[in-house]
């Protein structure tokens, strides 16, 4: 048996996300009670308080318990802006707009450029979560086979752009806050009013998205599509040569045109009122500028706004009723999310409550500050920790609601920014994500690769897959340490230094 298959064997035992975190809080409560009866205590940095556990396993820790339980949820930061968030580009996606917009800008594509685009749109396409997995594959899948090109080129660079690049984009995604709230739950642990800006990573995601756009084109180009010229790969019998596929799957040309015109209508209407004084979005909020406050709303009104004109031009939207419709069934979706985000929400309160997570940040801080570990080592190591972290547990969000808690205020106390310490995540999250069996879409592409390679696999997946892992890995790692070096800001408040 080879590593990765008992990787894969390993990671198929593990439970349910929703699962560990229930366990995760049933061992926070007997790690709570055990440092409460040994009377572990320690000063904080400053010298002006004592650090004791609090037993969650007593009588007033199992009060707090039952009597939080719903505020907890409730009040858990990522959950809100997800909601929010998602009901905009959930109205784009369902009603057609995010497919047929995908789908034009492949078809417009030089075929010089096709490769780079497609890496691109796969990186862009995380604007609507998850739908790049099931877009933009089997056209440019499609696209390649009409340019006499190997069609498996085409899966795997799109694929690298919507998986091993998920976490870059040009814009603020639905990633963005929902990362934020877990990285300013952690803060919070050494800083309690510290706030973390849905913007916090922007520049530094931009430079990604151009920068790993250029890389999967190099690896496609130097290595992948090289190899599969190479390679005689047969065919299933019902793959079609031509791009019928794909010109008969375009969305309607109008429709996007309209839902063009009130995206750029909406965002003029946003422009004006962050720039005209005594605007609603114009100065100061109470932790930043008030337009990055109100991103997660601004972003919900970009997508829901377009996604709703393009629904009535293009009928997919024709009462009130399938606009509902659409609203229901994105909430429909994030059905598992909510069931997760309720034991998450306990696992990391009940966290905070027992004083683990500052106890084991202040100690674990000072043991890094006599290191003396630079920086970019520290963060290095925190991104590949990260990357073997997802080979067992490909939910993002569930990696980071325990890696949270921990080092971001681990970090904080060795002047690492919590924004930076978000950096970090996010590249470990997203550069094993095509390698990994454990990646709910895996399925899909290897579905696909089937299509126009009989008899292919998992292993047929990886080779093509490995190539622009190590290179994202690499490359956005010298990127991070780039951007050390030179002192630059990850975005609109996101500072490298924790000064607290």
């Amino acid at each position: 048996m080879t590593f990765l298959d008992r990787i894969e064997r390993l990671g198929n035992r593990l439970p349910q996300p929703a699962t560990l975190f229930f366990i995760g809080t049933l061992v926070v409560m007997f790690a709570s009670a055990l440092a409460a009866w040994g009377e572990w205590s320690l000063p904080t940095p400053a010298g002006d308080r004592t650090l004791t556990a609090n037993n969650l396993l007593g009588s007033d820790g199992l009060w707090w318990l039952l009597s939080n339980l719903v505020d907890n949820f409730i009040n858990f930061p990522p959950l809100g802006i997800v909601l929010v968030g998602m009901l905009g580009i959930g109205l784009a996606e369902h009603s057609g707009l995010l497919p047929a917009l995908f789908r034009r800008l492949a078809q417009l594509t030089p075929a010089q450029l096709l490769t780079p685009v497609m890496v691109f749109l796969g990186i862009q396409s995380s604007m609507a979560m998850d739908a790049g997995y099931v877009v933009l594959p089997p056209i440019a899948a499609a696209l390649y086979l009409a340019a006499g090109r190997p069609p498996l080129a085409g899966i795997a660079a799109v694929f690298a752009g919507v998986s091993a690049g998920f976490s870059a984009n040009l814009f603020i995604t639905a990633l963005d806050p929902l990362l934020a709230g877990f990285t300013q739950s952690g803060a919070s642990l050494i800083a309690p009013e510290y706030q973390v800006a849905v913007t916090a990573n922007w520049w530094f995601m931009i430079a990604s998205t151009l920068l790993l756009t250029l890389i999967g084109w190099a690896v496609t180009a130097w290595y992948v599509e090289p190899r599969l010229v190479r390679v005689a790969y047969r065919p299933a019998d019902d793959v079609v040569t031509t791009t019928d596929e794909v010109t008969h799957s375009q969305g309607p040309n109008r429709s996007l045109w309209h839902a063009g015109a009130a995206l750029l209508i909406t965002l003029a209407l946003i422009v004006t009122a962050i720039v005209v004084p005594g605007a609603p979005l114009h100065g100061q909020g109470d932790n930043f500028a008030r337009w990055v406050e109100a991103t997660v709303p601004l972003l919900f009104l970009c997508f829901f706004i377009p996604g709703l004109v393009y629904g009535i031009s293009s009928r997919s939207i024709r009462s009130d009723h399938d606009l509902a419709g659409m609203l229901y069934k994105t909430i429909a979706g994030l059905g598992s999310y909510i069931v997760l985000a309720f034991f998450a929400a306990q696992f990391v309160e009940s966290f905070r409550y027992s004083g683990l997570g500052e106890m084991l940040a202040v100690s674990g801080g000072a043991l890094l500050a006599q290191l003396a570990i630079p920086t970019p080592t520290l963060m290095m190591s925190f991104i590949l920790l990260v990357g073997m972290a997802n080979l067992l547990i490909g939910s993002a969000s569930a990696k980071y609601a325990f890696f949270a808690p921990i080092f971001v205020p681990m970090f904080m106390q060795v002047g690492i920014s919590p924004e930076l310490t978000q950096v970090g995540y996010r590249v470990g999250d997203s550069f094993s994500n095509i390698i990994t069996p454990l990646n709910p879409y895996m399925i899909i592409i290897i579905a696909l690769v089937q299509r126009y390679a009989v008899g292919s696999g998992f292993g047929t997946v990886l080779s093509l897959m490995l190539p622009y892992s190590l290179a994202f890995l690499v490359i956005w790692c010298v990127l991070l340490g780039i951007w050390l070096a030179l002192g630059l800001p990850l975005g609109p408040g996101g500072p490298l230094i924790y000064d607290g």
